[in-house]
């Protein structure tokens, strides 16, 4: 079986397929276009999210097998058309689970007990205990919008913070358990203090954080967005930090970043973006909940073992 790489992953994952008889090659530079006028000759194509899979590539991919998507989101890839064309994809959630679980928590740590205020004052010799007095997730009711396996990693690790978890999921039913309540999208915006969103991209959840969804809520929360840019509009959300719906913010994500997360479009960037920068209620990070040492190997790993039970367990 012939694979190419067209983006970095874990080595693990080339010694994996070596082992069962596979041939890698890679290529990290041409682009899309380019990568069409050769996918014929491979079974199998390992990515992140360099470029779209849309039924052009799927098309000229004559003879592939597998599309393997090292990490979680799958809205580069015209699922439909590759389900068409009898194409298996495999994506490794699993892999990345439980750092993104732990990145949201460390954001809202962060975001509670002001430490990245304290932490700029102290350098500059302010001593300010009283401006830097924090709050408690203990007690708090969180809300998890989206229970995959990202919501529900996320959950689990709140477990010794002796607050309230509840969750709404459009597409899943009786999944309350130890961790976790279900509830519907009302009861989640009537309770919750805090919203955590855990979903995938697709077009129903575009901006699924709008004026509309803020206003819902009964009470002020504070939000956390560890999953994709556009499920937040930045200027409803930056609406909701000045009229104080929205207490405070933590952002891995934003809807600048382009298609393949590696940058943001700096020359276009709005106010509303200068805005976040400047408040001391805002936490931002660089697309990088996920992205761990542990991960890395994680997300190769799964992948290897859901190729290899697929194709080569006879």
């Amino acid at each position: 079986m012939k694979i190419l790489f067209v983006d970095s992953v874990h080595p693990i994952l080339e010694e994996r397929l070596f082992a069962l008889k596979c041939v890698c090659d890679f290529d990290y530079q041409s682009s899309k276009q380019e990568i069409e006028t050769k996918i014929n000759q491979y079974e199998g194509i390992v990515i992140r999210s360099r470029f779209p899979i849309d039924k052009t590539f799927l098309d000229a991919a004559s003879n592939l097998k597998f599309i393997a998507r090292s990490g979680a989101g799958l809205e580069n890839i015209d699922l439909a058309y590759a389900k068409q064309k009898k194409i298996t994809v495999f994506n490794s959630p699993e892999g990345n689970m439980d750092a993104v679980g732990e990145q949201a928590i460390g954001m809202l740590l962060m975001l509670f007990n002001k430490l990245k205020k304290g932490d700029a004052e102290v350098r500059r010799g302010i001593w300010d205990r009283e401006g830097n007095r924090g709050l408690e997730i203990a007690g708090k009711t969180i809300g998890i919008v989206g229970y995959g396996n990202m919501g529900k990693a996320f959950a689990k690790k709140l477990s010794g913070f002796d607050c309230r978890v509840i969750a709404f999921d459009k597409y899943k039913k009786s999944f309350s358990n130890d961790f976790v309540k279900e509830v519907s999208l009302p009861e989640l915006q009537k309770a919750s203090d805090i919203i955590s969103i855990h979903l995938p991209l697709t077009p129903e959840t575009k901006y699924y954080v709008n004026e509309e969804f803020i206003n819902a809520f009964e009470n002020p929360f504070y939000l956390i967005n560890t999953a994709r840019g556009n499920h937040v509009e930045i200027s409803a959300l930056v609406s909701g930090l000045k009229n104080k719906k929205i207490l405070g913010t933590c952002l891995d994500v934003l809807e600048y970043e382009t298609k393949s997360f590696e940058t943001i479009n700096s020359k276009d960037l709005p106010e509303d973006f200068n805005y976040l920068c400047a408040s001391d209620k805002v936490i931002l990070s660089p697309h990088v909940a996920g992205w761990t040492k542990e991960s890395y190997v994680k997300l190769s790993s799964f992948l290897a073992d859901k190729i290899e039970e697929t194709f080569f367990n006879d």
